[in-house]
C-alpha cells in the first residue's frame, strides 16, 4: 500500500537502503551513481527551492540533485517541459557549482 508519494534523490534512497542488510543490485546502482553527500544534497535542493521559481517542481530540482548539470544544455535537458531563460539556468548551474 502506497501511504506517501514523494520524489526522492539517489542519495535519498541510498540513505534508506543502509537500514536494511541484504544487498541488491541497486546497492550497485546507488554506490555508482549517487555522487554527493546527503548534505550537499539537501543543501542542492533548499537553494533552489529558494529561488522561488514557480516553474520549478519537486521532481525536477531531484533530477538537478541527481544529475548535477554542468552547462546551461544539461539544465534545459531536466527543464525540457517549460523554458527556463538563461537567468534562471545559470541560477541553477551556481548552485549546483557550488
Amino acid at each position: 500500500m502506497i501511504l506517501n508519494k514523494k520524489p526522492l534523490s539517489l542519495v535519498e534512497v541510498k540513505e534508506l537502503r543502509k537500514e536494511r542488510e541484504e544487498k541488491k543490485p541497486i546497492d550497485e546502482y546507488l554506490a555508482k551513481f549517487a555522487k554527493i553527500s546527503k548534505d550537499k544534497a539537501k543543501k542542492i535542493a533548499e537553494e533552489i527551492r529558494a529561488l522561488n521559481n514557480p516553474k520549478i517542481n519537486e521532481e525536477q530540482i531531484v533530477k538537478v540533485v541527481d544529475l548535477l548539470p554542468e552547462d546551461i544544455e544539461e539544465v534545459n535537458k531536466i527543464f525540457n517541459e517549460i523554458n527556463l531563460n538563461e537567468e534562471e539556468a545559470n541560477a541553477i548551474l551556481q548552485i549546483v557549482k557550488k
